[in-house]
C-alpha cells in the first residue's frame, strides 16, 4: 500500500477449456454509490492542450471497488479524462489540468503528492498491449523491483506468481516465465501487463479501450478478468463497445464534445437515460 505524503495546511476533504466469445449485454442492478464508496471525485475537471479546451468542468464520483465505464464517441474526452486520474497529461506538452480531482481526499493535481506512487496507486492498461522488452517473469517483477516491494527473491516470486494467478495467466505460462513477454498471444500480452499493474498492489486501474485490438475469444477472457478482479480493486474502463460497457460496469458515464452529458448505474443509463444525447448514442444513431 502507497500513502500519499501528508498535505500541508488545511487539506480538503471529499463528501462526495477455451471460453466462448463475449456473452450478449446483460445489465445487473447495482445500488447507487453513497458517499463513503466514492474512491475518485472528479470536481470542475477542465483539461486544455496548448489553450484548446478538451474537458468542461467534468463532476464524476468513481466507486470503489466497482467497474466505471466511460462511453462517447471518438474525440469527446474520455480518455483525456483517464490520463487526468494518473497524471500522464503531466508528460504531454502544453496540457493544463484544473478543477479538483481527489482520491481518498487528497487533491490528486497537488504539488504535495509524489507522482511516483501516485502511478503506483492508480495502474493503467492501454489500447494496445505493451509488454516490456523483457522476459515475462521480469515484466511483472519491474514494478515490485523499483517500488522496493519485496524483501528477497523468494517474496519476489511469490509477487510474480500471484499477480499472473490473478491475471488469469499463470497457467498458460508457469513453464516459460523466461521467454520475452513479448512471444506471447495478443491476448496472452494484455494479460500479461494487467498482471504487470496488479504487482505493485494498485488501488486504482485504468483500462483505455483494452479490448479493441483483440479478437472475441481474447475479448471473453479480458471481460472475465475485470469481472474477477473488480472485488479488489476500483477499475475505470474506456470502451466504445456498448455491450462491452453493459457486460462489465456497474456505472457508466456518457462524454460528448468534451462534456459529461450523463452519468449513474449501467442498467439507468441503458434502459432509462435522462438525456436524449444518451438515448441516441446507445441506439446507434451517432457516434
Amino acid at each position: 500500500m502507497f500513502a500519499f505524503q501528508e498535505p500541508k495546511g488545511d487539506s480538503p476533504v471529499t463528501q462526495t477449456a477455451e471460453k466462448p466469445t463475449p456473452k450478449e449485454a446483460e445489465v445487473i442492478p447495482v445500488p447507487e454509490a453513497g458517499p463513503e464508496d466514492i474512491k475518485v471525485a472528479a470536481r470542475d475537471v477542465t483539461v486544455h492542450y496548448s489553450g484548446a479546451q478538451a474537458l468542461f468542468n467534468i463532476n464524476l464520483d468513481i466507486p470503489e471497488r466497482r467497474v466505471t465505464s466511460l462511453i462517447g464517441p471518438s474525440g469527446c474526452g474520455k480518455s483525456t479524462f483517464l490520463r487526468c486520474v494518473n497524471r500522464m497529461n503531466d508528460t504531454i506538452d502544453g496540457c493544463v489540468v484544473g478543477g479538483n480531482l481527489m482520491m481518498d481526499g487528497f487533491d490528486i493535481n497537488s504539488n504535495e503528492i509524489d507522482v511516483v506512487e501516485l502511478r503506483a496507486r492508480v495502474g493503467m492498461v492501454f489500447q494496445k498491449p505493451n509488454p516490456f522488452p523483457k522476459s515475462i517473469y521480469d515484466n511483472v517483477a519491474y514494478g515490485p523491483r523499483i517500488h522496493g516491494l519485496a524483501s528477497d527473491s523468494t517474496e519476489l516470486d511469490e509477487i510474480v506468481t500471484r499477480s499472473l494467478e490473478k491475471a488469469g495467466l499463470w497457467n498458460e505460462v508457469k513453464d516459460r516465465l523466461l521467454e520475452p513477454g513479448t512471444g506471447l498471444s495478443g491476448g496472452q500480452q494484455q494479460r500479461l501487463c494487467i498482471a504487470r499493474a496488479i504487482a505493485v498492489s494498485p488501488e486504482v486501474i485504468l483500462m483505455d479501450e483494452p479490448c479493441s485490438a483483440l479478437d472475441p475469444i481474447a475479448t471473453a477472457k479480458i471481460e472475465e478478468l475485470i469481472d474477477e478482479i473488480r472485488e479488489n480493486f476500483t477499475i475505470v474502463i474506456v470502451t466504445h463497445s456498448m455491450q462491452q460497457a453493459a457486460r462489465v460496469s456497474q456505472y457508466t458515464a456518457f462524454f460528448h464534445l468534451g462534456k459529461l452529458v450523463e452519468k449513474g448505474t449501467t442498467e439507468k443509463i441503458f434502459t432509462e437515460p435522462d438525456d436524449q444525447r444518451t438515448q441516441d448514442y446507445i441506439t446507434g444513431r451517432f457516434g
